[in-house]
């Protein structure tokens, strides 16, 4: 399975690239991933709902070139679906037997995602009603997607 990450933005804190780089090591012996950044646009304070709407279209053109139509598309919105661990493993094992080989998470920056993306979302995926800095929740996600596949495989670290 190969599993693809877009996101906006570069992570900038040292604690946020060694905790993606252990769970991209430690995802290595179960799937192949990818992580892809595009740029973020700069927000300035009290911007109108116009601009925010502008800047998360800029963001989405980026992201849209590297979405593949062939891949299933999950998209991490406050208002998608709630999932707890052992459903989100149901979801990506049952993927893999219906014969999904990429399955595509896409995370907004931090204004989230313009309606374009989200519209060809095959799945739209919240992980709380709460509001996560964007660079924290890949983390969060790649924690997720390595629980998934222990659960998976019932090896032990799901608890």
């Amino acid at each position: 399975m190969k599993i693809t990450i877009i996101s906006a933005g570069k992570i900038k804190e040292k604690y946020y690239r060694d905790a993606i780089k252990e769970y991209e090591k430690r995802l290595g012996r179960y799937c192949k991933l990818e992580m892809i950044e595009v740029e973020d646009e700069k927000t300035s304070e009290g911007a109108s709902e116009a601009t925010q709407e502008q800047i998360k279209e800029k963001e989405a053109l980026r992201m849209l070139k590297h979405i593949k139509e062939d891949g299933f598309l999950i998209t991490l919105e406050i208002e998608g679906e709630m999932y707890d661990s052992e459903t989100l493993a149901a979801k990506l094992e049952r993927l893999g037997v219906q014969g999904v080989s990429h399955i595509q998470f896409v995370i907004g920056g931090s204004l989230g995602l313009h309606k374009s993306i989200c519209r060809k979302a095959d799945l739209r995926l919240s992980f709380s009603k709460m509001t996560f800095p964007h660079q924290l929740m890949r983390v969060i996600l790649l924690e997720q997607i390595y629980r998934s596949y222990r659960i998976i495989n019932k090896e032990p670290y799901h608890k």
